[in-house]
Parts: C-alpha cells; structure tokens; sequence
C-alpha cells in the first residue's frame, strides 16, 4: 500500500468509524417499530431481513443530494468540462452516454453504465467539501469526482433515466468485512436476482457472489431498509 492509499485507508476509517457511531445512534432513536407499516422480508440483500420504511428524516444527505439534482437540472448553464462547476459540458457528455444506450438490454445497460462511471478518479469527501461525509449530485460528481456513494447516486440517477425505477433500483450503505471500512454500493434488480455496482469491482456480479459486505441500510426515493442478520 503505497503512501496515498494509506492516506485514503485513513480517512475512509475514520469516516467508517463516524458512519457506524451515527447509525448506532440512529437505531436507538429510530427502533425496529420505525417501519411503519412493519413491511419485512426475510430473504432480503446479503441474506439478510430487511425491515422498510417510508420516514426519509434520518437520511438528510440523501434527501438533500436528490433535491439538489432537481435543481441542477433546471439550471444547466455553459461552460468547459473542465470546469470544477456542472455545465452543459458535463451534462452533454452525460446524455449522449446515456441515449447510446437506448433500446439495448437492460444488463448491458447496468454494465455500461458502471463501467462509464467507474473511469472516473476517486476523491475523497475531506478534499472535495472540507467535510467527513457529503452525498454529491451526479453533477458535482462528474464536475470534482467523489467517493464511493457518489459512484452510487450517479449510477442511481442514470439508470432512472434509461427508465429503471425504484422497485429496480437501491443505494447499499454496507461494512467490508475484508477492510474494516464503510463503504456504498449500488443494487440493481433485474426480475428477482439483484446485482452489485461497485466502484471497486470492475465487473457487474450478482449479490450472492460477494461474501464480504455486510448490508446496514438500502435506500431509494420511495423507501429505505434496515439490514439485519437472519
């Protein structure tokens, strides 16, 4: 391990230790009974139980990064793709990505999409914000690049283009069991088999060939899920 990836081990440490002592807090504060309609499945993600829940109030860095993409949208003014700030540059080279992929199958357009997203360099939360843990905007991401759950909401929103919805579609906040680290994925529902997006695997695999994540939540627009153990 060379010496910035060491630096970044450290930080996406402490950054674990931070995301694990919020979401102890938060299961205290928001207990099993949070799912209000005690909707839960017992042969959920990672062979896990999954308990769902429409009550979005713990998750504001994800409500936030959604309301700020609203608005991006709406405000694409122009400017050089290198420029640190979305422009129609950015945004151009996002779309026609995107229509490239219409009318193909819905697995090869989960790979490309992973595969497009993944080029892009990893940057920590502390270098690009000055903050421990920021959700950023598939905007802000292709404009500065990001972290691993900014890989995850890039690849959400692309795919919500190309006409998946949210029965398809989850961000995964998960524990690498191998590195001891917090980490953000993306699961894909293709029928009934979910598969992985991962920033750090170049392919796209199926959910029950990685035996080292263990799931926290799951969240989309509609619903999120707390993981636990069967």
């Amino acid at each position: 391990m060379n010496r910035t990836e060491r630096k970044n081990y450290n930080l996406r440490s402490t950054k674990t230790a931070l995301f694990l002592g919020v979401l102890a807090l938060l299961f205290v504060i928001y207990p099993d009974n949070l799912a209000e309609a005690k909707k839960v499945n017992p042969n959920g993600l990672f062979n896990t139980k999954e308990i769902r829940s429409r009550n979005f109030k713990p998750f504001k860095k994800w409500t936030g990064a959604v309301k700020r993409y609203s608005k991006e949208q709406a405000n694409v003014k122009p400017g050089d793709c290198k420029s640190k700030k979305f422009n129609k540059c950015h945004y151009d080279k996002w779309m026609t990505f995107l229509k490239s992929l219409e009318g193909k199958d819905k697995l090869t357009q989960v790979k490309e999409v992973n595969a497009f997203m993944n080029k892009a360099r990893y940057i920590t939360d502390q270098v690009n914000w000055g903050q421990k843990d920021y959700w950023a905007t598939p905007g802000e991401f292709m404009a500065k690049f990001g972290d691993c759950e900014d890989y995850s909401i890039s690849k959400f929103v692309s795919l919500k283009l190309l006409g998946f919805t949210d029965k398809d579609l989850r961000i995964v906040a998960v524990k690498d069991m191998n590195l001891k680290v917090g980490h953000a994925i993306l699961a894909v529902y293709l029928g009934d088999t979910p598969y992985i997006l991962d920033n750090q695997i170049k392919q796209v695999v199926e959910a029950k060939t990685i035996r080292h994540y263990s799931p926290v939540f799951s969240i989309n627009e509609k619903y999120w899920w707390r993981h636990k153990p069967k």
